[in-house]
């Protein structure tokens, strides 16, 4: 047969199932014993075959046009080879879960969240904090500080497309550094900020520790004195007392950092193993005492000073603290004024001295503190501290400023545990519905009088019989019911019936509120 530069050279076996019935049938083709399995040229019709909507075969492809030549030996024609997708009639299902570590907030897990929310939002309100919010997605040498936290190693880190690295936020507190300095001398002091952000850290999940939360942080910068510390504090506790948790329920251990520059520094300890040092610490709860003791022997402190240290850290008392370190440190100083504060700010019963309490972030330098539940089911619960010299470590001048963290997740627990769980159940006010298809338009007229004065109104937006829509009520606790009749709408007036009561009566449109 001669080349023809509109041939099509077939190569794919799977199209004979179409070709074959068709090309036989033309004069070329006619021979019953031709083999159809070789790659033949044959001219392109108009249409060769139907091609559903489930066979999206290619269009010719300039990156598999190949040159050929014809059967016979002629001076070959340029032609393109079909190139169709893998046949298949199988829809392959996604995996509809998260991925591991995350959540979905279907609508009532959305309530519990938002009230939640609101109660962090209306805490900071009343004790004069402002609301900021950071990008979820920063510098990735914003995280990166001291070798040995965990933090490090739990990063959400990539390379953009600008070939910069970035990583998704695991904390507030970096961020919220960054912020100030970069507004400077443009804010007075003091800095009185909240957030509510979501944060990831890839980490191990156990109850209450997932892959990303959302969290709450109170910031004050520009305070040195404990006082700071001690109205943190009292935040956190006005948020349990608002939630119904009491001080039998959930208690905060408090220390300072300082308590262990003290002890350091009495067996002669660099300064720049303190960092490396307070991360282990931060681990007691976590591994056995005697991992921790390797740990701290490894950094270079002697086996004495890791006796006499972990000595130290199993104080319960502050006055025994000062028997040991005496009244004259700083440490002890800061903490006997935060546990005085506490009895004017009318908490003491939720707070106890506890010297293993460190903090595992680099960061803190003076109190520090964490929020627990009594009964030991849970991990902590908040945390924060004083940290007065983060600024200088991105570039900027340092500032006095102290700080939480709090979580959604581990506080959820908790609410679950003391059955305090809030009923959060979908409340609407309204109900509007149309007893006639052509009255459609008159009920969106209801619906909107209604919005514009601030009240919900789900309207139904099909023709449904009134015992559905009895049933649709119930389900979003409507508190009324108006119905849009025809013989109502014709004198400006429409039925409305209490659902509580099962009391009916018709109103004017312009009266309705």
């Amino acid at each position: 047969m001669p080349a023809n530069p509109s041939s099509l050279l077939i190569l794919h076996p799977r199209l004979n199932v179409y070709l074959k019935p068709f090309v036989l049938s033309l004069p070329h083709f006619s021979s019953p014993t031709l083999s159809f399995n070789r790659a033949r040229s044959f001219p392109i019709p108009r249409h060769p075959f139907p091609i559903g909507p489930t066979r999206n075969f290619s269009s010719l492809s300039s990156t598999s046009v190949a040159q050929c030549s014809g059967e016979n030996g002629g001076d070959g024609g340029r032609s393109g080879a079909l190139s169709p997708p893998p046949i298949t009639d199988v829809v392959q299902k996604i995996d509809v879960n998260p991925p591991k570590g995350t959540r979905d907030f279907a609508p009532e897990e959305m309530r519990l969240r938002s009230w939640l929310f609101q109660n962090f939002r209306e805490v900071s309100r009343i004790f004069g904090f402002e609301e900021v919010d950071f990008p979820v997605l920063e510098s990735e040498a914003l995280f990166i500080r001291k070798a040995g936290e965990e933090i490090r190693d739990q990063l959400y880190c990539f390379e953009d497309r600008g070939n910069r690295r970035v990583a998704l936020r695991p904390e507030l507190t970096p961020s919220l550094a960054r912020l100030v300095i970069q507004k400077g001398k443009s804010v007075s002091l003091p800095l009185k900020w909240f957030a509510i952000g979501q944060c990831w850290r890839y980490e191990r999940m156990t109850r209450g520790r997932r892959r990303e939360h959302y969290q709450w942080n109170m910031d004050i910068i520009g305070v040195p004195e404990v006082t700071a510390e001690a109205e943190l504090i009292s935040s956190i506790v006005t948020f349990f007392k608002r939630i119904g948790i009491t001080a039998s329920d959930v208690g905060f251990k408090v220390s300072s950092r300082k308590v262990l520059q003290e002890v350091l520094r009495c067996y002669s300890i660099p300064e720049n193993l303190f960092s490396k040092v307070c991360i282990i610490i931060d681990k007691i709860e976590k591994i056995p005492l005697d991992e921790i003791k390797k740990e701290l022997t490894s950094t270079g402190v002697s086996e004495e000073g890791v006796e006499e240290l972990l000595q130290v850290l199993s104080i319960k008392s502050l006055a025994k603290l000062e028997e040991i370190l005496g009244s004259a440190g700083e440490a002890v100083a800061d903490l006997k004024q935060l546990f005085s504060l506490a009895e004017k700010f009318g908490y003491s019963e939720w707070i106890e001295f506890d010297a293993s309490v460190v903090r595992g972030l680099a960061y803190y330098t003076g109190i520090v503190f964490e929020g627990f539940d009594r009964e030991g089911k849970l991990r902590a619960i908040c945390g924060g501290g004083r940290y007065d010299r983060l600024l200088s470590t991105f570039g900027g001048e340092d500032l006095p400023a102290c700080g939480f963290g709090f979580g959604d997740a581990v506080i959820v627990e908790l609410l679950k545990e003391k059955g305090l769980v809030p009923e959060l159940s979908l409340q609407v006010e309204n109900i509007v519905c149309a007893l006639d298809v052509d009255l459609q338009g008159a009920a969106a007229r209801v619906a909107s009088i209604l919005r514009e004065k601030g009240q919900s109104v789900d309207l139904v937006l099909e023709s449904k019989p009134l015992k559905w829509v009895f049933k649709r009520a119930a389900r979003i606790n409507a508190y009324r019911l108006i119905l849009v009749g025809s013989s109502e709408w014709q004198r400006g007036m429409v039925s409305v019936k209490i659902l509580s009561s099962g009391e009916q009566n018709e109103v004017k449109l312009d009266e309705l509120e």
